[in-house]
């Protein structure tokens, strides 16, 4: 009778209870299954998968995926709390994520038994309640549970929801130059400065409140974000440099803001270099406190009670994209590190959207205009341009091809005076030919003219 030969990994046992347990060995330990199992079968199917994780490099110890999410998230900010990797507004603010939104729900939950399903059901309760900072609560989740991946405690995130992180805040209101203006009159004398500044520079609050006399070139028009100053949620003052190498920057100053620039620089600021450009009534650095009392009384005043400081930089970085500026200009106005936080601000504003309104209606009316002015000669250069000149909207309209290119050859007397024509009834300046801008090789060019 041939022997059974004994398997080369792991062992199973059935107990009194007629189920059967699984064990094996790894780095000198014995591991025993979680679960029981009903059969014989299911015991060993258990052994071979672990087997296979193991050999793929893939096997998480069971053991170390007991830790609750309270324990694993507190060593998990500590960590980063100790390596500076992390600002310190941050870590409060994280610390108050969790303490706030995350453990109440999932704290006690082991990060091995961490389903998706759980965090979706989470998700979903927390940003309804408050969308905005249910997404950052999410955010921090998901970079904890992804460390336990790279840890090796878990073998993937439960966290999965496509877009959950993402903040969808209602829009911010946009404030004109008259209601920047009317705020400036309303507010106390020594602190129309912030407002203008938070305007017409873009600043946050903490960068205003970190200016120095030696950060401010009024000979160059220039002024420098080198430091910021806030308040810690225990009430402690945090004075830092920006928190990114984008956010340390040089920003000129607009020249409308440089006159009253120096007026408070002489009348409110030390002449030493290292004098704060926002103090209080007693010379000593200006106190949150003390600015929002006085930005209240003036949005009460002008009745803007709907803007906030922040909406004011929000302000100057749409008034400079809609003034032209690219986003590369928009991120470094507005100390951003990505493109994505500049696009925020390139709104549609109306006063742009009417422009754009009117520059098509001239141009409707220059075509019909020239229509009309080219009626009695329209037989003369049709045969010198081959295009007939009441046409021309329809051209623009299919855009087969542009006013000024193809059968009227370009560069000829009759191209240019169209142009020139266009360029004056619409303010636009007619587009160069495909080729010419690098978007079309020359030789497509003469295969026009030729045919």
């Amino acid at each position: 009778m041939r022997r059974k030969g004994r398997r080369h990994f792991g062992s199973v046992r059935q107990l009194p209870s007629g189920r059967w347990q699984a064990s094996y060995w790894h780095e000198g330990e014995r591991h025993v299954a979680q679960t029981t199992f009903l059969t014989k079968a299911d015991a060993l199917a258990h052994l071979a998968t672990v087997e296979t994780d193991l050999r793929r490099g893939t096997w998480i110890d069971p053991r170390a995926a007991k830790l609750t999410l309270v324990d694993y998230s507190r060593q998990w900010l500590s960590m980063r709390s100790q390596s500076g990797r992390l600002a310190e507004r941050t870590i409060e603010l994280y610390g108050w994520l969790l303490a706030r939104f995350i453990w109440p729900s999932l704290g006690e939950t082991e990060i091995g038994s961490l389903r998706p399903s759980t965090v979706r059901e989470w998700h979903a309760s927390v940003t309804a309640a408050v969308p905005a900072t249910g997404a950052k609560a999410y955010r921090l989740l998901s970079a904890i549970m992804r460390t336990a991946v790279t840890d090796g405690l878990i073998a993937s995130s439960p966290c999965r929801i496509a877009g959950g992180g993402v903040e969808v805040s209602p829009e911010r209101p946009v404030a004109t130059v008259a209601e920047v203006g009317a705020l400036v009159d309303a507010i106390d004398e020594r602190l129309k400065i912030v407002v203008v500044l938070a305007a017409w520079c873009q600043l946050r609050r903490g960068e205003l409140l970190g200016l120095r006399r030696s950060d401010i070139d009024l000979g160059a028009q220039v002024l420098h974000v080198r430091e910021t100053r806030t308040r810690a949620m225990d009430g402690r003052l945090i004075t830092k440099a920006p928190k990114s190498g984008a956010g340390r920057r040089a920003l000129a100053i607009p020249p409308n803001v440089v006159s009253a620039l120096s007026t408070h620089l002489d009348r409110y600021v030390e002449p030493n270099a290292d004098a704060l450009v926002l103090t209080g009534e007693k010379g000593r650095a200006l106190e949150i406190c003390v600015w929002e009392a006085a930005w209240n009384r003036a949005r009460r005043e002008t009745g803007l009670t709907h803007l906030r400081l922040h909406d004011l930089r929000h302000t100057g970085l749409t008034w400079a994209s809609a003034s032209g500026a690219s986003v590369a200009e928009l991120m470094h106005r507005g100390g951003h590190s990505s493109p994505h936080a500049a696009l925020r601000y390139q709104h549609a504003t109306e006063d742009r959207d009417r422009a754009i309104a009117d520059a098509l209606g001239r141009l409707a009316n220059s075509q019909a205009k020239l229509a009309h002015d080219h009626a009695g000669s329209a037989e003369v250069d049709e045969q010198a341009s081959g295009v007939v000149i009441g046409e021309l909207p329809n051209a623009i309209a299919h855009g087969s091809r542009t006013p000024f290119s193809g059968k009227f050859g370009e560069g000829t007397a009759q191209s240019q005076e169209l142009e020139k024509r266009t360029e004056r009834a619409t303010g636009i300046e007619p587009a160069p030919p495909a080729w010419k801008a690098g978007a079309l090789p020359l030789s497509y060019a003469r295969g026009l003219r030729q045919g």
